[in-house]
């Protein structure tokens, strides 16, 4: 999933005829970090994230390299230019890292869904969590940000750490994407858990590139797009998550 050194490939004349301006040279393979897990990344990239962004570059000219990072260092690398960008991150991000520039066209709808043990439901949403301890991803912006400071907090760096507290009774809830809880519970084999519905958030998801690569900002919105108007969305969808539910 990593492509460190860097590696080169010419598609001058693809690009610019796509409007990718720009001088005619041999343009960057873009590596961009992977904030899902199975089924929306997978080391292999064969998750849904990974083909749609990988489909949206091969329509620019471009090919598609994946790293996976901490959340919060993630962030960092794309803002400093040491990787080329995010692949699905909430809106907003460029107010805090003004270095890296949001694809204007969503990749994904993320859930954010509480998972507990021994817990049900929380009338109040968000409130309800602070009668509880609660474990999440470092990084996770949109967590941190809608949590109550008087929440028993922990934060971990990976789903594997926050599931097995839940399975050992560390924590009361765990929050995290949808799918990849879903996955976590099935992999894991946990028992008594329960994802609690509704969502405690849902949100809009997008790519982000460092801002060295503005001029590809557009046409990737536009190719995502043509992709969800010519059917390749929808087809990707089924064949990566619905086929696993």
């Amino acid at each position: 999933m990593n492509s460190r050194p860097r590696k080169w490939v010419f598609f001058a004349a693809v690009a610019l005829a796509l409007g990718y301006c720009g001088p005619a040279r041999a343009e960057l393979v873009l590596e961009l970090n992977t904030t899902g897990n199975p089924p929306l990344n997978t080391t292999e990239r064969s998750g849904f994230l990974d083909r749609i962004a990988a489909e949206a570059l091969r329509r620019v000219g471009g090919r598609l390299e994946t790293i996976a990072l901490p959340a919060e260092r993630g962030l960092l690398e794309a803002s400093q230019g040491f990787a080329d960008g995010e692949i699905s991150r909430i809106a907003g991000l460029e107010q805090h890292y003004p270095n890296i520039v949001p694809v204007p066209e969503k990749i994904m709808d993320w859930h954010f869904m509480a998972f507990g043990r021994g817990v049900t439901s929380l009338p109040d949403g968000w409130e309800s969590l602070q009668h509880h301890s609660v474990a999440i991803i470092n990084g996770w912006k949109v967590l941190e940000a809608n949590i109550p400071q008087s929440a028993d907090l922990l934060k971990v760096k990976t789903p594997e750490q926050l599931f097995s507290m839940l399975a050992a009774g560390r924590v009361d809830i765990v929050i995290f994407e949808k799918w990849g809880g879903l996955r976590q519970l099935r992999d894991q084999a946990l028992q008594n858990v329960t994802m609690i519905e509704p969502p405690l958030i849902s949100r809009e998801m997008f790519i982000y590139l460092n801002k060295r690569h503005a001029a590809l900002v557009e046409p990737l919105a536009q190719a995502l797009r043509d992709m969800k108007n010519d059917g390749t969305y929808a087809r990707l969808y089924d064949e990566t998550i619905s086929s696993g539910e």
